[in-house]
């Protein structure tokens, strides 16, 4: 199949003032249950993978044929993105693979740095119609290397915001207002006054990390003030590691692939399809 520019899906959720949930996978399994709960509740899906979970598919080619055999009855666009790549070379190998979209997330260097390794794969993913993702500020936690202590991380300028954008031509931005990677370790709380100023300075859709674990309401109301991805991945690692527990669990359980993975996969569907739902402010 033919994979989408996220940016088109992304001018959509703009259009429409929801979210589109960005959903980590690894397995064609995973990316299955995500196309199968987008076809039913007619939402846009964003396919998404870090450089760990391509590495369990067998590399960016690897990656691309899962997905695309995955989706293959999607009833619904469906975008692939790469995920916090911190190199140019990964993001042309991701293009040349057949993503519709990768992220640069090159925010660990200083501000001219980034600007300048983010411009750099901005005009190699456009030549290609690619959609780029850029990130300023960082997030709490833990994703692939790198690495943030305490809930004080660096959130993201708006000045430096508007700069950015303008400087880089990216599709998209990351931001940092309060999130984590991974479980939390502190009560979330985003900073929605600092969402509103970041809104008010840059001209492209607004994309929060750390999805999961945090609040709906919260998650919401980021929503209705210009985030218009959300990424999740713990949560449905978490589902379907529940699932497997309880499963084992019931009397009479027998190991066979149907009676072990099923429910695995129907709890990953369940609650991917419940992010739909949500982030549509429904």
């Amino acid at each position: 199949m033919n994979f989408v520019p996220m940016k088109e899906i992304l001018k959509l959720a703009e259009e429409k003032n929801v979210g589109y949930g960005g959903y980590v996978f690894w397995s064609y399994e995973v990316a299955r249950a995500a196309a199968e709960a987008a076809s039913e509740r007619n939402v846009p899906l964003i396919l998404m993978c870090g450089q760990g979970e391509i590495d369990m598919m067998g590399g960016f080619e690897g990656t691309a044929r899962t997905a695309a055999a995955a989706c293959k009855n999607a009833s619904v666009p469906v975008a692939l993105h790469l995920d916090h790549s911190l190199s140019f070379e990964a993001c042309n190998a991701a293009i040349n693979a057949g993503f519709s979209s990768v992220m640069i997330d090159r925010s660990a260097l200083p501000f001219e740095e980034n600007i300048r390794e983010t411009k750099k794969v901005v005009e190699r993913a456009h030549a290609a119609g690619v959609t780029v993702e850029g990130e300023l500020g960082r997030l709490a936690g833990e994703e692939g290397d790198i690495a943030v202590k305490g809930p004080e991380a660096a959130q993201t300028d708006p000045e430096e915001a508007r700069e950015f954008v303008a400087r880089t031509g990216i599709d998209c931005l990351a931001v940092s207002i309060g999130t984590q990677h991974g479980q939390y370790r502190f009560e979330p709380k985003l900073n929605l006054e600092r969402l509103k100023k970041i809104k008010a300075a840059v001209d492209v859709p607004l994309v929060l990390h750390g999805g999961s674990g945090t609040p709906m309401e919260q998650v919401q109301e980021s929503i209705r003030n210009g985030i218009r991805k959300i990424n999740i991945c713990t949560d449905i690692v978490i589902a379907m590691g529940q699932q497997y527990v309880r499963t084992q669990a019931e009397d009479g359980f027998r190991y066979s692939t149907a009676s072990l993975f099923l429910p695995a996969y129907e709890a990953a569907k369940k609650e991917i399809s419940g992010k739909m739902k949500a982030f549509l402010l429904q």
